[in-house]
């Protein structure tokens, strides 16, 4: 089981070492050790995500302000 963890960890985008702590800790039967530490997985992915969608957001108005340009410039013509 605790192998199954470690898959599932590693396709969460869990880094191997962080992923082999966990199935350490779930084969010692150190369960809440290991529920805490996949918490803390978890909020490190939450962070990469939320910093992945302020770059998408920057770039969304980049995109956004570029076609106001082409539109006011081509209503100009």
């Amino acid at each position: 089981m605790t192998e199954t963890i470690r898959n599932h960890l590693l396709d969460a985008g869990c880094p191997e070492e962080s992923a082999k702590i966990v199935e350490r800790l779930c084969g010692d039967g150190k369960l809440d050790d290991a529920l805490r530490q996949m918490k803390i997985i978890r909020c490190d992915l939450m962070e990469e995500l939320h910093q992945s969608q302020r770059k998408v957001d920057c770039l969304d108005h980049l995109i956004r302000q570029t076609e106001k340009e082409i539109k006011a410039t081509t209503e100009r013509r």
